[in-house]
Parts: structure tokens; sequence; C-alpha cells
């Protein structure tokens, strides 16, 4: 099991690497899913701090519990989010549209399980954080 630390930092990179995409390659993604563009430049635009914070938490010694629920609680969000964007929220997107979405909200889910696990076997004494 990786550490809270490295999957931190992990989801920080998927955070940069997917804000990056969103805003550089908007204007395609676009077309290709029928998502808005304002919605994939604002997506993009927000992952970028969020990024910034999960790296910071991840480079103290310790990472304090109150830090890794924040991202745990944040990723949590951001899968509800995506789930309103299918349900027609944020426009229709197609079926590459709905498939983008799903398999990113996926991977957010998945980081965000290892790091609830990952924080509850940090806990001293195995207390649950």
């Amino acid at each position: 099991m990786p550490t809270l630390r490295t999957l931190l930092r992990l989801d920080a990179a998927t955070c940069v690497l997917m804000g990056l995409l969103l805003l550089v390659g908007g204007d395609v993604l676009t077309t290709l899913t029928g998502l808005p563009a304002g919605l994939l430049f604002y997506a993009g635009i927000m992952l970028l701090p969020v990024a910034a914070f999960m790296a910071a938490v991840s480079l103290f010694r310790q990472v304090a519990p109150l830090a890794a629920w924040v991202v745990i609680l944040g990723n949590g969000g951001w899968i509800a989010a995506s789930l309103l964007v299918l349900a027609g929220a944020w426009g229709a997107p197609n079926v590459f549209g709905i498939s983008f979405v799903l398999v990113q909200a996926a991977v957010v889910a998945v980081l965000m399980i290892f790091e609830h696990k990952a924080l509850r076997a940090s806990a001293p004494n195995g207390a649950t954080a």
C-alpha cells in the first residue's frame, strides 16, 4: 500500500495533468465531448491550486489528518460534480463526453479510497483518523 504522502503526490500530479489538459486542449475536448468550453476551462483553472495544496501537504514530515480529510472530501466533491455534469447540469455531453467524465471520476474515486485507507493506516495506535 502506498503511503499517504505518495498518494497525495500522485493526486497532485493527476490534478496538474488534467488541469493542463482542460486548459490547453479545452477547445478540442469541447468538440470531442460535447462539454461546454467554460466548464472545462474553469475546472482546469480550479485544479491547479488544488494540486498545489496537495503537493504542499505531502511535503510535511507527518501529513496533518485535517489536511488529508480536506483532500479526501474535496475528491468526493469532484466526483459529485462529475455526476452532476452527467445529469445535464452543465450541458449535454455526448458518448465520448460521458466516458471522459466517468473515467476521470473513477480515477479520483480510486485515489480517494486509497488516501482514506492510507490515512487510517497512518493514525497512531490504530486510532481512526
